[in-house]
């Protein structure tokens, strides 16, 4: 989909990750991210125009749990909201459309996950086709080791390769105040072959919210507003026995209806929770040296389920605010081995 409306991120807000936060609710865990993009922007809930969250009931284990959430938000006097049970990347492509149709000028995107309550590998398997594949409970980890295996055994990547992507997430990490992990460490012991302990995000919890606003609206509230030139998602067949588990055509499609393929980007912020996936990820995207993978780290760095798509975005238009990048992708993924895949094409402007 491509706009016809000028929309940007205009400010980007995380929380610090933690692997665990016992001693806040999930309303104490957004408020503070929510109040720090509206301090960015100078806005008041009573300006923002639509508001939209990305979360999992199945993660805080009661129904309707993100209404909650709301209370973090403000939802008197009456506000326009939405909600979608999956990744606030998903969130932040709703709130685009609605900008685009001019519904509204700005708007609110945020999102969180608190995995640390659970066990998440055991969450995720609800994900899965239910008369087939849930009922054997394959988790996670272990559907990404089947995708690991896959590309080493066509010669796409080895251990150490994968290994490789590991330490240069985590060492970028180190200039990312609010990473989970950061700096150097060791590959550890077997998860499950071939996929080591450092080759798997972090469990941990965490928030994101970015605004958005259209045209001159944005130039107002943003130096450098970060401009969405081109954003889609696409998924791939539930079945993971119908799928080529070393590629992912989706991604490609997606970025190919964005317009990522019309120029080179500088900056790639890839959802990549396993090392495995980098490599199918930057073969789908066409990705050489000369791009800035993951300059946060990354979800290997922090991986809060629910919110680490929408930070993808978020860190790729951060880079655009602050000038380190002109041309960035920003990509989101949810479901086991890259089932479903968003990508966005992020654009700075020069200011006169």
């Amino acid at each position: 989909m491509r706009p016809d409306r000028e929309v940007a991120i205009v400010a980007f807000a995380q929380s610090d990750h933690r692997r665990r936060t016992d001693d806040l609710s999930e309303v104490e865990m957004v408020m503070p991210v929510l109040h720090e993009v509206q301090r960015q922007t100078g806005l008041k809930a009573s300006d923002i125009g639509f508001t939209c969250s990305g979360s999992s009931d199945y993660l805080a284990g009661r129904a309707f749990s993100f209404t909650m959430a709301l209370d973090g938000v403000g939802a008197w006097p009456p506000i326009s909201e939405s909600h979608v049970e999956t990744d606030g990347a998903w969130a932040l492509y709703e709130a685009w459309v609605k900008l685009l149709t001019g519904e509204a000028d700005t708007a609110l995107v945020y999102s969180y996950g608190k995995a640390s309550p659970g066990s998440v590998r055991d969450v995720l398997t609800r994900q899965l086709d239910p008369y087939y594949l849930a009922p054997l409970w394959p988790d996670s980890v272990a559907l990404a080791a089947l995708q690991a295996q896959a590309l080493v055994d066509a010669g796409e990547t080895d251990e150490p390769a994968l290994a490789a992507i590991a330490a240069r997430s985590r060492q970028d990490a180190t200039a990312n105040p609010h990473a989970q992990l950061r700096g150097a460490r060791p590959q550890g012991y077997y998860t499950v072959q071939p996929l080591r302990t450092g080759d798997c995000p972090p469990i941990g919890d965490g928030a994101a919210a970015v605004i958005l606003a259209v045209g001159d609206r944005a130039r107002e509230l943003c130096e450098r507003p970060a401009w969405i030139r081109g954003m889609d998602h696409r998924i791939e067949a539930h079945s993971l026995g119908v799928r080529d588990l070393t590629d992912s055509p989706s991604t490609r499609l997606a970025a190919e209806r964005a317009g990522a393929f019309e120029r080179p980007v500088d900056t790639a912020e890839l959802h990549a929770p396993f090392t495995s996936q980098e490599v199918v990820l930057r073969k789908a995207l066409g990705l050489d040296g000369s791009v800035r993978v993951n300059p946060s780290g990354g979800a290997l760095a922090a991986n809060p389920v629910m919110a680490a798509g929408l930070i993808r975005l978020g860190e790729a238009a951060a880079r655009i605010h602050r000038g380190e990048s002109d041309r960035a992708l920003a990509h989101a993924t949810s479901g086991p081995c890259l089932q479903q895949n968003l990508v966005a094409v992020l654009e700075g402007e020069d200011r006169a």
